[in-house]
């Protein structure tokens, strides 16, 4: 691909578009890793995204979307792709009844404040959650006991040929870290959640009493993406780990979080390759000890692949 040209074209078609060219990925990265992007784009309405992603289909490319890049890991030479960015210009919420419909770059602490604010309850949870409403709805992000397919009931997205479609109940296909957009290259545009009416100040009291258990056992202080693996079918990602002696394991700037095992951190320094390297010595030495294989819960990006 010719990206210069192609950047030309997406400026002559799209003047309005905030584009930036080799722009860092470590800018967009929870982990603060991750070189430059062909292109980042940063569409301001639903139509701009639409636009840009017909303009770029057309162009053989497929863009990668992403919020606010708190579950990837891109690489350190950089995405040969256009990159989408949602997390600016696509986050509004509103409100219908007992009903709120939030767009796919809010993100999901503004998501749960909103319920709050409006004596809704059941999105809680998703308070300390730091990514974005779409990105939530594609691998149905949770914790605490709680997850977006509790509440979420219609999904507005693009499909394959970017088609306007909706899923609604069953058909989002919901399930632990899991969602019928998984693996697909469609666009999430808006989720729409059913929530429960509640007494405010004890709906703000539950979200402050979730937030200090994350403040007392995550290392919230640091770059990273979260949970480094999904929960296996036997036991607990960070038990595993932990019980394989690997709390503290670094490689290069990259740390297995002495804080809570399930965690690897950025502190400081680190590059792709050290949290990827590090990812995969956990994998083999919980491997060897165990006998799970743990499945990356962190979305790996590299050149040449989806």
């Amino acid at each position: 691909m010719d990206y210069t040209a192609l950047i030309a074209d997406i400026r002559a078609a799209l003047p309005g578009l905030s584009l930036r060219a080799g722009e860092p990925m470590s800018r967009h990265c929870s982990f603060r890793v991750g070189g430059p992007a062909a292109a980042m784009a940063f569409p301001a309405s639903r139509e701009e995204l639409a636009a840009l992603c017909a303009l770029l289909r057309q162009k053989g490319e497929r863009p990668l979307v992403i919020g606010r890049g708190t579950n990837i890991l891109p690489p350190d030479e950089g995405l040969n792709r256009i990159v989408v960015n949602t997390s600016r210009g696509l986050g509004d919420i509103s409100r219908s009844g007992n009903r709120l419909t939030a767009q796919c770059g809010a993100s999901l602490a503004s998501l749960a404040n909103a319920a709050a604010e409006a004596g809704l309850s059941g999105l809680e949870f998703a308070h300390g959650i730091p990514g974005t409403v779409g990105g939530g709805i594609v691998m149905n992000a949770g914790a605490y006991g709680g997850e977006l397919k509790d509440a979420a009931v219609r999904t507005e997205y693009l499909d394959g040929e970017l088609r306007l479609c909706q899923a609604e109940g069953a058909a989002q296909d919901l399930s632990y870290r899991h969602s019928f957009l998984s693996g697909r290259d469609w666009v999430a545009l808006s989720v729409t959640f059913a929530l429960t009416p509640g007494e405010r100040e004890e709906i703000f009291a539950r979200m402050r009493e979730l937030d200090g258990r994350r403040r007392d056992s995550q290392p919230l202080d640091m770059p990273s993406a979260g949970s480094a693996f999904k929960r296996p079918r036997e036991g607990y990602a960070a038990a595993l780990i932990d019980q394989a002696g690997l709390k503290g394991f670094s490689v290069g700037g990259a740390q297995v979080s002495t804080k809570h095992a399930g965690f690897v951190v950025n502190t400081g320094g680190a590059t792709s390759a050290d949290v990827l390297g590090l990812m995969e010595h956990i994998q083999k030495t919980v491997l060897a000890q165990s006998g799970v294989l743990l499945e990356p819960e962190i979305r790996i990006l590299r050149n040449g692949e989806g």
